[in-house]
């Protein structure tokens, strides 16, 4: 029996426009899967604006970068799945001409936002502080192809999502894979992001989100075609 939706408890969801999202949210946002009691309202942001928007608590459930999340587990707990690793593979620092990577931290950098992992991770490579300006993450690969930002130099750009696979298209040149640098140190992905939780929802609450988010996801592996038109639209 379907719960009336005036009596359905109301779980914000935040996640970013990247299709990885869309495809593991398709089943919660399209009803294909049964919620019971609870409506799940979904909002596409972009992950710096969801990652600050959980230190006030915001949403009920929310991506946010791995690195964010070090200042955040009083707030939420991370969930069991949906996790973003970069395997060999992850954010990129892109330039117009090639250069080394000392050189190339010297200059001015586009970033996404500085509680990203793929700050956290370029920081932890370069070993030092870098002059950075935070630009959407839409918009870097067009500002690095100007040289400017509303006004600031650009030289390079730390790019995520589709922008690592369309780069080339607008003759960037790759400085930097920080996924593979990370698998270099250690033998490991590099973790990117997740889904968490508000931990004042309580117990219960918390293990059905889980729970729904789990079938989802499961729902999008054996619906893939499905899955895949509605986040690649």
């Amino acid at each position: 029996m379907t719960t009336p939706l005036t009596d359905r408890q109301r779980i914000r969801v935040g996640h970013s426009p990247d299709p990885d999202d869309a495809f593991m949210f398709h089943a919660l946002a399209s009803g294909a899967i049964d919620t019971g009691r609870y409506e799940f309202v979904h909002e596409l942001v972009d992950i710096e604006t969801l990652n600050r928007r959980a230190f006030d608590s915001e949403l009920e459930l929310t991506a946010v970068s791995l690195h964010a999340y070090a200042y955040l587990d009083e707030l939420y707990i991370l969930c069991s799945c949906g996790a973003s690793m970069g395997d060999g593979y992850g954010p990129m620092l892109v330039a117009r001409d090639a250069m080394p990577l000392a050189e190339a931290g010297r200059r001015t950098i586009a970033v996404p936002g500085t509680l990203t992992t793929a700050f956290l991770a370029l920081r932890l490579c370069l070993a030092r502080e870098f002059e950075h300006v935070v630009v959407p993450f839409d918009e870097i690969i067009p500002a690095v192809v100007r040289g400017d930002y509303d006004g600031r130099s650009i030289d390079a750009g730390l790019i995520i999502h589709e922008g690592q696979l369309t780069y080339a298209d607008h003759d960037l040149k790759l400085i930097l894979d920080t996924g593979k640098w990370w698998q270099g140190e250690t033998g490991l992905p590099l973790p990117l992001g997740a889904n968490a939780v508000r931990r004042d929802l309580g117990d219960d609450v918390i293990a059905d989100v889980h729970r729904l988010l789990y079938e989802s996801i499961d729902y999008g592996l054996t619906h893939r075609d499905e899955a895949l038109d509605y986040a690649l639209a």
